[in-house]
């Protein structure tokens, strides 16, 4: 991927550009800029032709690069981030009425062109950076996950647990409850059967004394 153009601009009025290929941008960033002033976001992307335009709006200007990789956006920002970052420190930026002295605009185009040619020069470097930080990011996700996980293991394990002592209690209550049941038989059983034998030897009593006949 390569940058291939870049600016900067207060509304539509651009205030330094700079092109490392031939061909012309104009139109494209004039409808790119008017994109932002109708819809203010950070940031912004947008394909024309053959290029990606990416902008940054920070603090009314805004800040924007072409490239010809529609996949990346990371270089991208980063190189926009840093260029809004080093104008910003400009002492003058934000002193000086609009559009800016040519010392200025100076200033811009040599920002611009470091810019440039750092972030073209170096964008394998951005790339393995930006991968470590793809790597780092499913790394800590993935060790969310797994704290999750064990989280809900452990919590599923004290539920089971708790299951097991009621399944343990119910089976001893049952026990219990059966054993008492029959203990209560017998018992009652034991009654029935003395006071048959208490109401018998009445009956024998009374038909050998001849109080009843029958």
């Amino acid at each position: 991927m390569t940058i291939t153009y870049s600016c900067i601009a207060n509304g539509q009025v651009i205030l330094a550009e700079l092109a490392l290929t031939g061909g012309s941008y104009q139109d494209a960033v004039s409808s790119v800029l008017k994109l932002v002033l109708l819809k203010p976001e950070k940031k912004t992307t947008a394909r024309i032709g053959s290029y990606v335009y990416h902008t940054l709006l920070a603090d009314g200007i805004t800040y924007l690069c072409a490239t010809d990789n529609l996949m990346d956006v990371t270089l991208p920002s980063a190189f926009l981030d840093e260029v809004s970052r080093t104008c910003s420190e400009n002492p003058l930026m934000f002193q000086e009425s609009f559009p800016p002295s040519n010392a200025i605009v100076a200033d811009f185009q040599q920002v611009l062109g470091r810019c440039m040619m750092k972030y073209n020069q170096n964008q394998g470097e951005f790339m393995i950076s930006d991968l470590k930080s793809q790597v780092t990011d499913v790394r800590n996700s993935m060790s969310q996950n797994v704290g999750k996980m064990l989280k809900r293991e452990e919590k599923l394990n004290i539920l089971i647990d708790r299951t097991d002592n009621l399944q343990v209690a119910t089976k001893a209550f049952q026990k219990t409850t059966t054993k008492a049941s029959k203990k209560m038989w017998w018992k009652n059983y034991k009654i029935i059967i003395i006071i048959s034998s208490i109401f018998i030897i009445i009956i024998i009593i009374l038909l050998s004394t001849n109080v009843i006949s029958v």
